[in-house]
């Protein structure tokens, strides 16, 4: 076992390649669909670009503060090892258990259904409203199996070898890089309408929830509690969509020079995508009016700007694109997921098979184990219902690993950190501070999904100790 985990685990991603699994794996569907809910839940030009600064300068924190971690522990697994070391095997499985249950599959769930909700884009049989199956307390769409068909392709792809999945990443993150630069300067050049961009920005900052009834749009202004709680909606997509930056720490074993690369992978991915994000959402308020943003057909904000660009030829072409995006996007977070479920069964913690490798010399069967889960999360919702799910999730275990900065700084002041959080213990101690009041709010407005996400994480109580129960006394 022990040679062939040096035989799989061996550093072959550079700096780029780093960089490239974290831009491509923030960067799925969620730029071209979540601006229309946010533009429902506040409103107003200055607010929706505000929710994308916010969630951008949020991320950038986080990662510059998972520098110091990763410098620290560069081992496969990455958050589940920081925690590990930070705290103790417990609260780390908790983490593997809810990356499995809800953040990695539920991720790549609701990355798929993107995908195939813009691939209906081109062929109308494959839409959501088709529906397939009317089981009364359960209805199977054309969408959905489409969605399960590209996980299940993906999936199979990676259990190849990880070359393969590496050379989709490379080509996909650069298709989908291009495209989006491409979107934003030619929305920007032949798109925009100084008339548009005057009005959207004349109540910029007149929060507002809008509504449609009967084909009238009507506006209800905020203020108080009832505003806080449209930021923590609002925050909840932009957020999902800035999410998985910190997947290239599961794949620590695999990147050369990994103490100081991923660190710099972090940092580069996150704010390459960040500018992108707010630059696309200018283009947007500079193309579309806002009642066109907020009530785009099915949310596809970013095929009602290319039409406005393009007209309808390209639009399709957008929807070609994105299709890439979401494809290559799920392709990065499969690939990484399923080292983590390698590294906890080497802890006795998961599927005793999850810590084998195939002939290819990949965790194939942790893959299948991520694909039959997430392909089940698949059939559970929509893609705003999947972020809801899987956001209250990832916020939690984001702070417990920040914090984990404070504890292993008292704990472990020996070890070498070849980088050291940025601002600590400043910008930490604000990323803890937001991350926590944005899980709060969530659980208040939006509890019928983040209930059942923290049911998961507490359902791996029971399971760590049957865990342990089962494990060879020493």
């Amino acid at each position: 076992m022990e040679i062939n985990q040096t035989k799989s685990f061996k550093p072959s991603l550079g700096l780029l390649d780093a960089t490239m699994i974290v831009a491509g794996s923030m960067i799925g569907s969620g730029i071209f669909i979540v601006t229309a809910e946010i533009a429902r839940s506040v409103g107003g030009a200055g607010w929706i670009t505000a929710m994308w600064v916010l969630a951008g300068i949020v991320t950038l924190i986080a990662a510059l503060s998972y520098g110091e971690l990763s410098g620290m522990y560069p081992k496969a697994g990455g958050q589940y090892v920081y925690l590990r070391e930070a705290y103790n095997p417990f609260i780390a499985f908790l983490f593997g258990w809810t990356q499995f249950g809800v953040i990695q599959t539920g991720t790549i769930a609701a990355v798929a259904v993107a995908f195939a909700k813009f691939t209906a884009y081109l062929i109308p049989a494959f839409s959501e409203k088709n529906i397939l199956l009317d089981a009364g307390f359960v209805q199977i769409s054309a969408a959905q199996i489409v969605a399960i068909v590209s996980i299940i392709l993906l999936t199979f792809i990676n259990t190849r070898g990880v070359h393969h999945g590496k050379v989709i990443q490379t080509v996909f993150t650069l298709a989908k890089l291009l495209s989006l630069f491409g979107l934003i300067i030619f929305g920007f050049a032949v798109g925009a309408k100084a008339e548009i961009w005057n009005a959207n920005w004349q109540h910029a900052w007149d929060a507002a929830a809008v509504t449609s009834q009967n084909g009238e749009v009507v506006t209800a202004a905020l203020s108080g509690l009832a505003l806080f709680g449209a930021i923590a909606v609002s925050m909840k997509g932009s957020l999902f969509s800035s999410d998985a930056w910190n997947n290239v720490t599961f794949i620590a074993g695999e990147i050369k020079n990994p103490a100081k690369n991923i660190g710099r992978s972090l940092f580069l991915g996150t704010l390459i995508v960040t500018i992108i994000y707010v630059s696309c959402n200018l283009m947007y308020l500079a193309v579309l009016p806002l009642n066109e943003i907020a009530f785009a057909a099915n949310d596809r904000v970013g095929v009602a700007a290319a039409a406005k660009i393009f007209g309808s030829y390209g639009a399709y072409i957008i929807a070609v694109m994105i299709m890439i995006s979401t494809f290559g996007c799920n392709n990065g977070l499969i690939l990484s997921g399923a080292r983590i479920y390698y590294t906890m069964a080497e802890d006795k913690l998961f599927f005793k098979k999850a810590g084998e490798l195939n002939k290819h010399s990949v965790p194939a069967y942790g893959l299948w184990i991520q694909c039959a889960w997430a392909s089940m999360l698949c059939l559970t919702g929509r893609y705003n219902d999947l972020l809801a799910l899987v956001i209250f999730g990832v916020l939690i275990f984001y702070v417990l690993t920040i914090l984990g900065i404070f504890i292993l700084r008292k704990k472990r002041p020996e070890i070498e950190r070849p980088y050291k959080a940025f601002g600590y213990p400043v910008l930490p101690l604000i990323y803890i501070i937001v991350a926590l009041s944005l899980a709060a709010l969530l659980l208040v407005f939006e509890s019928n999904y983040t209930l059942p996400g923290l049911g998961i994480i507490l359902l791996g109580i029971p399971l760590y100790y049957i865990a342990m129960a089962r494990q060879p006394k020493a």
